[in-house]
């Protein structure tokens, strides 16, 4: 073997070095990665947190491993729970999937689960912002529209109940609102209220069963019943007991599917 030939042979296994300890590199990433998995299922949080941070180091391309890292954190956020800590938390898991998100701007995972905590945060703007994004790219999940529709009455009704207790009447659901009240209720919430018509009426186009839905389409419609006069009013709990007809046989014809063995469709 000649000289040249030697040469050429120590120059391509240098060049082939980099790829080598690379492919390397990948597979301890995913080793890593699998370790992690295990550790989550098995509730050990702090030890996945720390095979996934090694996962991402090893490989900073493994968008799983930055999924799960971002998931391991969000399981330590506690809902309803107000606390600096619990903040800290959700800040934390948000900022993760965000470095998903830079990846890839349509991981429906991390869009879901930043609105999630968003909504039990209960940054009701936020939360919507991202349901919209969902809805852009997973438009065939009811679970969009009728999360905005869910947000929309959580607001809309906390203010008329209010306004009800004010004037003495929260505990008579059939009393009307006096008009000069009802006019200004109207102009802080027929927006909201129209919104969330809106798209609890797309979440039933996507899926007509959708009982949670259903259920939600009828408070809405009462909160718009409140917004208008005698006549308006009429119409729009006709609409709202509707619902509350279609929710009772939606409920039996699944329940029926269900003990036939059969989807209901």
């Amino acid at each position: 073997m000649t000289r040249l030939t030697v040469n050429r042979i120590a120059i391509v296994a240098l060049l082939l070095l980099p790829l080598t300890l690379s492919g390397c590199a990948k597979l301890k990433a995913r080793d890593e990665l699998n370790k992690g998995v295990r550790s989550f299922k098995g509730g050990k949080i702090e030890e996945a947190i720390e095979h996934f941070k090694t996962s991402i180091e090893l490989d900073p391309e493994l968008t799983n491993a930055q999924l799960y890292l971002a998931t391991a954190y969000a399981s330590q956020f506690v809902p309803g729970v107000d606390s600096e800590r619990n903040r800290k938390v959700a800040d934390i898991a948000i900022a993760e999937f965000d470095k998903v998100l830079e990846r890839e701007p349509a991981n429906i995972n991390a869009l879901k689960n930043i609105a999630s905590i968003h909504f039990n945060l209960k940054e009701w703007d936020k939360a919507k912002d991202v349901r919209r994004k969902l809805i852009e790219v997973d438009g065939e999940n009811p679970e969009h529209d009728y999360t905005i529709g869910v947000i929309d009455w959580t607001l809309t009704y906390t203010e008329r109940m209010t306004l009800r207790a004010r004037l003495g009447i929260s505990n008579n659901p059939e009393a009307p609102i006096r008009r000069r009240e009802r006019e200004r209720l109207s102009d802080d919430n027929s927006e909201l209220v129209e919104e969330g018509i809106d798209h609890l009426q797309k979440a039933l186009e996507i899926n007509p069963k959708y009982l949670q839905a259903i259920a939600y389409l009828n408070l809405m419609y009462r909160e718009k019943a409140d917004l208008l006069d005698r006549d308006g009013r009429e119409e729009y709990l006709v609409k709202a007991d509707e619902m509350v007809e279609r929710h009772k046989n939606t409920q039996e014809e699944l329940k029926k599917a269900a003990e036939e063995g059969s989807p209901a469709s």
